[in-house]
């Protein structure tokens, strides 16, 4: 799929990290931007830096406030951005958060709302947008993780969400082939955005030293990587060489990547009272 001119592309959580810049290189590429997230203050600082970078002055950059865990409130507010906005022709799937932590010290609630965000709000969005796309074809891009495909000491809540997201991913995939419509999911690493800061007041001290070699990318060539893989009709876009060594080892080599991993977390354990 060419975006370019004329394409409408819709981002949920499109006001910072991976989906603004994903938003930034769309309307380079001359696509008119509608952006999803809750706060309205940062949704319009982050249209004006997405309408900065427009390819001409006729593009249409606008945004929407949505919580999309809400399944009512994203029916309501992509059924009017499709009346007023247009039916998207790409769909960004980029809200989500994470709160590492221990297990035992993750509450109940907290699962709830990690798995309402980053998982229940893919479903929502799709649900919401599918009839319309359905229509005229198009494209689904579901923003899920490394951690979507490889589970990671300290992520039990963020890890089933992700895992969800890629299994939603590929079903969705083969059902929506016939309408003309692609899917794909970005798994990045860990990635340079408020997201990421926001996770060290709570990350275990294991998830530290299995994530102290792993090169952190920057939102930019993260969205570079997802614009170029939708491009390219890739179901899987994995950014970075990194990201791909890892993909590829644990899938042909599986225990050798959870040896190495207890080996990080056993020296980190020695002597020190389970949590």
């Amino acid at each position: 799929m060419k975006i370019g001119k004329g394409k409408i592309v819709y981002i949920t959580g499109g006001s910072s990290g991976i989906g603004l810049c994903a938003g930034n290189l769309l309307a380079e590429k001359g696509a008119d931007i509608l952006i999803f997230a809750r706060g309205m203050d940062q949704l319009e600082q982050a249209t004006a830096e997405i309408r900065s970078h427009s390819a001409s002055e006729v593009q249409r950059i606008g945004c929407m406030q949505l919580d999309v865990s809400d399944h009512r409130a994203v029916q309501h507010v992509m059924n009017r951005a499709v009346a007023e906005f247009g039916c998207p022709d790409l769909l960004i799937n980029s809200a989500g958060r994470a709160r590492p932590d221990y297990f035992g010290k993750i509450p109940c609630k907290q699962m709830d709302e990690t798995m309402r965000i980053n998982f229940y709000g893919v479903w929502n969005s799709v649900s919401a947008l599918l009839p319309h796309m359905k229509q005229k074809g198009g494209h689904i891009a579901n923003v899920s993780s490394i951690a979507g495909f490889l589970g990671v000491f300290g992520y039990t809540d963020y890890c089933a969400s992700k895992f969800a997201v890629m299994g939603f991913s590929e079903a969705l995939r083969s059902e929506v082939k016939p309408y003309k419509i692609r899917v794909s999911v970005l798994c990045p690493p860990d990635t340079d955005t408020p997201g990421l800061a926001a996770e060290e007041g709570t990350k275990p001290e294991e998830t530290r030293v299995i994530a102290a070699n792993a090169k952190v990318l920057q939102p930019e060539a993260v969205a570079k990587a997802l614009v170029n893989g939708i491009e390219r009709s890739r179901f899987m876009i994995i950014p970075g060489l990194d990201g791909k060594f890892t993909w590829l080892i644990k899938r042909l080599f599986p225990r050798l990547v959870d040896a190495v991993m207890d080996r990080k977390i056993g020296k980190v354990q020695k002597g020190k009272a389970p949590t």
